[in-house]
């Protein structure tokens, strides 16, 4: 059961005015803080003041307390202190980088702050006071504001923290904050998050829903499934959020006409309720306030069921407290499960465990469970955060005698489907208000906590657990920061924040597997314009700007450039950015930012990865330092251009050997040579047959067909996808190929996230980010192909572009970070808004489909409509490459077909079950095989 509130005995609570007060000012309350209560030493002279914004004295004394607090959090997590940075204040490039800003409790946002620091360092923001934010009308976005920061403490890597002044005052791409309605700084924090241009965590209306004890059981007993509290409530003029009570869910809603004069209706409805069979052989119940002005406030009393006349006075007494849209509840309270104690059975109160789930909103609105944080307690007593220390939940349940593994599985897994469901419900609540009741258009809630569906004391429960391994020689936390996924979500808000109404020029349209980018493109709020040589694709229709322009001839590049350049300056396009993601264009491409004065690698870089033998020979001659240098990586080779070149080439380049073209792409014509006739004879061949874009659109013999004789090295073939930003790697995603159907190279399997072992993995993204480094590719999104020998990884070849067939996709699905929307970022010349450590959420294993192989499958049991269908079901994911099932010689893959699982292995063997059964698996391409390098 999901208990929306302290589940177990409670103390019977008096009604008084004291117990109605919250705590602190972010809370609602007033007064100033407590003191005398930081054991510590720390600088007290730090410039507390922002300038233009004077605090008055109380307001003050709320910004020292808060400082001297987070001094004594970071005293107690092993983290220096805080310098203060003031006197030199920074300047930055305001408008044009993640600002992550946070306005509350440093203790309660202390992991979210840590984290940050670590995943973008010195963009994550602790502001102290409301004093240095202010909000400034947008303009064009009529009703809505900016946030900007005029004063924050910033996070860093390792804990360091500073304290800085922004001139001038940086602007937020995402906001969080601690709220309240009542007087203080809470009612300050829900103004300024209020109809915000960024996007907020939350809002003071959504979190006004939340703290609806009586909607948010309604909401989650109907839509999330999952169970709640038996109870009654009687509500007064209720919202038009609350729908109907249903008995059979254990909620029944009685709404009121007035609050006086119901003695009769309340005595019936509470005389039938106590004895209903909902109740079961609960033996007492508790009647409580619901709405958000009793939020933390302690107005509850605990009765014996079987005192009718107790219960009914309570809720005539209450009654009279009520204001519009608010409830009294009476509901069941339900006993401490009873655990087997491991020591056998004990003569005092039995054990009581209290368990908290935070859940984060992830990539595509998915909830994710991010941490579980327990605390263990006496059963007759009331079991809070702050009277019991925060444990993990295997050591608490093995506190009470339940310690088997497949017992605490089963148990985290309930607790994870629970939470899971309990987000996922209100954010499809959220999805059906108007911006004006989430307190704004980017108002989101990203994150709860599944017990009483409010993050602060769970999360910092959460971070003194993280906390308990800050000493010395203990060694790191057990599983990952409970804030990760919470900051992941952060970034990807802020980078769309970001980019929303960007101009991009793209170069080349592609084909049917890039469909996706225009799709994204709208999601994102991205305006584009593009070249296409094609006057009839069907991205024209898709974009601000069509400009047809003829780039087939590609040894014409640098005059098609100048010419481009002067297209977009007559049609006054004024752009932040161009790219391309077509391995056609990819030169044009840096040649036109270079008219244009837009950020790009240079022409010469993307010449030098364009083209393999130059790859491989600039490399080889590249020998450091720094060592290990790219020399390390390259695998000999020879141009060919005749066939003297070929009869050259085979003295010189070890056999066997592999066969390409120059400028190819997708494995076309790419093939096995075993000796000096077969190079003849392949030469003669491609020669032949592919003499220009006419033979085979797309794989680059626009800039002819050269080829070359590289060595074969012997080892298993994997993909490094990289954002590169000023030379510096932000992210590297490894994925696994399965063996090839010699002599010809096309792509048969894949696997994502790589099964290697870490320091392969290592060894494989060092390689690939040596060898871009090494051919000057400084800023973008690049797929490097690399084989994993006994002598360490070797380089295939540089793809100067983001990854095709199913990568992005991939990457998207696994790690929630969006290859393209980084690319436009670089493109635009920000930083992308990245995760410093992404982690996969599962495996996904994949096998391609060839119209040479599997003509009569994708014609029947495997048609398109039928793979589309699996897909929407979630049964597979698929990734059509080809529009037609044309089959020939020199072939691309036309499909990819993937199935997910929690293990490489469930993932692999969902696939072969899913390919015997649709007629892929076959003699001639035997799945088991190409999956065999999976396992």
């Amino acid at each position: 059961m999901l208990s929306l509130d302290p589940s177990g005995p409670e103390w019977d609570c008096p009604l008084g005015s004291k117990d109605l007060e919250e705590e602190g000012p972010w809370g609602g309350g007033s007064g100033l803080p407590p003191t005398g209560c930081f054991p510590g030493s720390w600088r007290q002279d730090v410039g507390l003041d922002c300038k233009g914004s004077p605090e008055g004295a109380e307001a003050r004394a709320w910004t020292v307390y808060y400082y001297s607090l987070l001094q004594s959090c970071l005293q107690q997590a092993g983290l220096p202190e805080t310098q203060d940075r003031g006197q030199v204040p920074r300047t930055g490039c305001p408008g044009a980088e993640v600002t992550l800003c946070v306005l509350g409790s440093p203790s309660t946002f202390l992991p979210v702050l840590l984290e940050g620091g670590v995943q973008s360092p010195g963009n994550m923001l602790l502001c102290l006071s409301p004093a240095w934010l202010m909000k400034v009308p947008a303009p064009g976005q009529p009703g809505e504001a900016a946030l900007l920061v005029s004063k924050a403490v910033s996070f860093h890597p390792g804990g360091l923290t500073f304290l800085d002044d922004f001139v001038p005052p940086r602007r937020a791409t995402y906001f969080l904050a601690g709220l309240g309605l009542g007087p203080g700084r809470g009612r300050e924090a829900a103004e300024l998050a209020r109809d915000l241009t960024c996007p907020t965590g939350a809002s003071a209306e959504l979190a006004r829903l939340l703290e609806d004890r009586l909607l948010t059981r309604q909401l989650l007993a109907q839509q999330g499934g999952v169970a709640v509290p038996a109870t009654l409530a009687f509500t007064y003029k209720p919202p038009g959020l609350l729908r109907g009570g249903d008995a059979s869910l254990g909620l029944r809603l009685v709404e009121l006409s007035g609050k006086e004069g119901q003695e009769t209706l309340v005595k019936e409805e509470v005389e039938a309720f106590l004895r209903s069979e909902a109740l079961g052989d609960i033996l007492q119940v508790a009647v409580k306030l619901s709405g958000w002005r009793w939020r933390g406030r302690q107005a509850w009393r605990l009765h014996p069921r079987a005192e009718l006349g107790a219960v009914v006075d309570t809720v005539l007494a209450l009654l009279e407290k009520l204001e519009e849209e608010e409830s009294v509840l009476v509901e069941a309270v339900y006993p401490p499960a009873q655990l087997p104690c491991s020591d056998g059975p004990s003569p005092g109160p039995g054990l009581a465990v209290r368990i908290c789930a935070v859940v984060c909103r992830t990539q595509g609105d998915r909830p994710l469970l991010s941490k579980v944080v327990c605390g263990v307690g006496r059963g007759d007593r009331p079991l809070r955060h702050h009277n019991s220390l925060p444990r993990t939940l295997e050591v608490a349940l093995a506190q009470c005698g339940l310690g088997e593994e497949a017992q605490v599985a089963a148990v985290r897994q309930r607790v994870k489907a629970a939470a899971e469901a309990a987000l996922a419900a209100v954010l499809a609540l959220e999805a059906g208000l108007s911006a004006e009741q989430r307190g704004g258009r980017r108002a989101h809630t990203d994150f709860l906590v599944a017990l009483e569906l409010n993050g602060g004391l769970c999360l910092e429960a959460c971070g003194a657990l993280e906390g308990l391994w800050a000493a010395p020689r203990l060694g790191p936390a057990a599983d990952e920061a409970v804030a990760a996924p919470l900051v992941e979500t952060m970034l990807r808000r802020s980078a769309r924040c970001l980019m929303e109404g960007k101009q991009l020029l793209v170069v080349g349209a592609g084909g049917v597997s890039k469909k996706f980018v225009w799709e994204a493109a709208r999601d994102y709020g991205l305006q584009l314009h593009l070249v296409e040589s094609d006057p009839n694709h069907f991205a024209s229709q898709l974009v601000q700007t069509f400009i047809h322009f003829d780039m087939t001839e590609h040894r014409r590049d640098e005059e098609n450039a100048r010419l481009l350049a002067e297209l977009v300056r007559a049609r006054g396009l004024k752009l932040d950015g161009c790219f391309s993601y077509w391995d056609d264009c990819l030169v044009l491409t840096a040649l036109l930012c270079q008219e244009l004065g837009l950020p790009c690698s240079s022409p010469a870089a993307m010449r030098l990865a364009k083209q393999k033998s130059l790859t491989q020979l600039h490399l080889l001659h590249h020998h450091g330092p720094p060592w290990p240098a790219p020399s390390l990586h390259a695998v000999p080779c020879c141009p060919l251009e005749s066939e003297a070149d070929v009869e050259r080439a085979v003295h010189q380049v070890p056999l066997p050997g592999v066969m390409k073209l120059e400028f190819g792409a997708g494995a076309v014509g790419v093939r096995l040579v075993e000796d000096a006739p077969q190079c003849h004879e392949h030469f003669s061949r491609i020669t032949r047959d592919l003499q220009g874009e006419a033979d085979h659109p797309g794989i680059g013999l626009g800039w002819g067909n050269a080829m070359l004789l590289m060595e074969f090295v012997e080892g298993t073939e994997h993909d490094v996808d990289l954002v590169l930003f000023g030379g510096r790697l932000l992210a590297a995603f490894v994925s696994d190929n399965g063996p090839t159907r010699l002599p010809g190279f096309t792509e048969t399997a894949a696997c994502m996230p790589t099964g290697l072992a870490p320091e392969q993995e290592a060894q494989m993204v060092q390689a690939a980010f040596r060898c871009c480094l090494g051919c000057g590719l400084l800023d973008g999104v690049f797929n490097v192909e690399l084989k994993l020998t006994g002598a360490g990884p070797r380089l295939i070849e540089i793809n100067p572009r983001m990854g095709g067939f199913y990568l992005r996709d991939w990457i998207l699905e696994l790690y929630g970070v969006d290859l393209l929307l980084a690319a436009v970022m670089v493109a635009c010349g920000l930083r992308p808004a990245l995760p410093t450590r992404p982690r996969a959420r599962g495996h996904l294993v994949g096998v391609m489909c060839l119209v040479s192989q599997h003509l009569q499958a994708l014609s029947s049991t495997a048609s398109r409509e039928t793979l589309q269908a699996l897909h929407d079901r979630g049964l597979l994911r698929l990734n059509l490459l080809e529009e037609a099932l044309v089959p020939g010689e020199y072939e691309e893959p036309y499909c990819s077909v993937a199935c997910a699982g929690p293990s490489p292995t469930e993932a692999r063997l969902r696939l072969l079950g899913l390919c015997q059964g649709l007629g892929i698996d076959g003699p001639s391409y035997p799945v088991a095989h190409f999956l065999s390098h999976f396992k």
